[in-house]
């Protein structure tokens, strides 16, 4: 490439042979068809190789095609171009009187991207934001389109697809009626005697956060809707200033707190929508796992702590539902999500990493696929009970391989 392309962390370098910014929808299935290798580069905010399409293949950006955000206010569904981000979106959903059901902490990460690697907000009640998808429009390797709606038999499989079946230009969203959230941060939380199952159903959303530098929580975000009972929440003590999830950080860039209501999207997030976060000082690591198992998995972590803490700058608790999606880390199982939020430093983090793994390895733990991990292919494929039907369907869609890489290789165990 005739330019340096890194992810957000700055992490990775692809080492594509060209990037490719189409400028419309012709020009994005011709680039399709002529290219022998095809990866889609989102917001870049994953922090491996799952995007990366080798020395020899096309790295493509669709964000210059144009934005398309084509809502139905009686159907209430949203139909939306791939490349943009959950913030625009939510402007204009929000414009009509509607809303998504959930959202990512961070509002700036494309909709394609963030559904095509199982991304997630957090609530007992509230799936993956793939959860929201009822229709995929993808333009697969010959450069045709091709759009698998809810009651395809293949849809299941299309919709956290890891790229691997061609590029996503469009999807259809379920909506909801718009509404309004309170956010209260409590703090000092004790690991011992916790009830997770109350403390992770006290509000619409619950974010548990620790350094890990002692056996509590250092804060709970709990973001309640208007239009449900009270949060109760009298296990620890409520915040009286705003604060950001990492400690020492200025709480300037994150979304009102305080029992301030606002609109879902300037609440359901953990930083607001105007703050553009630059290339990140960090790598990250997730690991979801069943709900059932949250306490055991978080004293197996206590019991690592002082390893983990020393390279470690968060750590976010969050539950997400199940759902039946095939390569979803969510499959199946009512869900805890462990998210790491690590220093800056490969060479240190990942000892760690296989550390922690090997913490959680009884749990039965599903790692992010945009995140940092070290779990051998072997064992991923043991854990994802659908995944032979995922590599029929890219088999099928992709019969050649353009959308291949060795991430993907290396899951399908080709």
């Amino acid at each position: 490439m005739t330019e340096t392309v890194t992810n957000w962390a700055g992490n990775i370098t692809y080492a594509a042979k060209e990037l490719h910014r189409p400028r419309t929808p012709d020009a994005l299935r011709s680039l399709v068809a002529e290219s022998a290798r095809v990866r889609v580069l989102g917001s870049g905010h994953s922090f491996n190789e799952i995007a990366e399409p080798g020395p020899d293949g096309t790295l493509l950006s669709i964000a210059a095609l144009p934005p398309e955000f084509d809502v139905d206010t009686a159907a209430r569904t949203v139909r939306v171009s791939g490349g943009v981000r959950y913030a625009e979106l939510a402007r204009r959903v929000d414009a009509h009187g509607l809303a998504l059901p959930n959202m990512a902490s961070l509002p700036h990460i494309s909709v394609a991207g963030s559904v095509a690697t199982g991304t997630h907000g957090s609530g007992v009640g509230n799936g993956s934001l793939a959860s929201a998808v009822r229709e995929v429009e993808i333009v697969t390797a010959d450069g045709s389109t091709v759009t698998i709606a809810r009651g395809d038999a293949r849809f299941d499989g299309a919709v956290t697809s890891l790229g691997a079946l061609g590029v996503v230009t469009s999807l259809t969203l379920d909506l909801e009626p718009a509404f309004e959230v309170e956010q209260y941060v409590f703090t000092e939380l004790p690991l011992a005697g916790l009830d997770f199952e109350t403390v992770a159903a006290s509000a619409y959303s619950v974010s548990l956060f620790t350094d890990w530098r002692e056996p509590r929580f250092g804060q709970v975000w709990l973001k309640r809707r208007t239009d449900q009972p009270p949060a109760d929440f009298p296990w620890a003590t409520p915040a009286t200033v705003a604060l950001h999830p990492v400690p020492g950080m200025p709480a300037v860039n994150t979304t009102e707190q305080l029992g301030v209501a606002g609109p879902w999207h300037e609440r359901l997030p953990h930083f607001r929508a105007e703050f553009t976060p630059s290339s990140g000082a960090e790598l990250q690591s997730e690991y979801l796992l069943p709900r059932s198992a949250a306490v055991d998995a978080l004293n197996a972590v206590d019991g690592i702590r002082e390893t983990v803490a020393g390279v470690l700058q968060i750590c976010e608790v969050r539950t997400i539902a199940a759902d039946a999606q095939w390569m979803s880390p969510s499959y199946g199982r009512d869900t805890v999500a462990l998210h790491f939020t690590w220093i800056e430093d490969t060479e240190r983090v990942l000892p760690v990493v296989r550390r922690l793994e090997e913490a959680l390895d009884a749990f039965d733990a599903r790692p992010h696929w945009g995140k940092v991990f070290t779990t051998p292919a072997q064992v991923l494929r043991g854990r994802y009970p659908r995944l032979g039907d995922f590599a029929a369907l890219a088999r099928d869609l992709d019969p050649e391989g353009k959308f291949a890489n060795p991430f993907v290789q290396n899951i399908f165990g080709d």
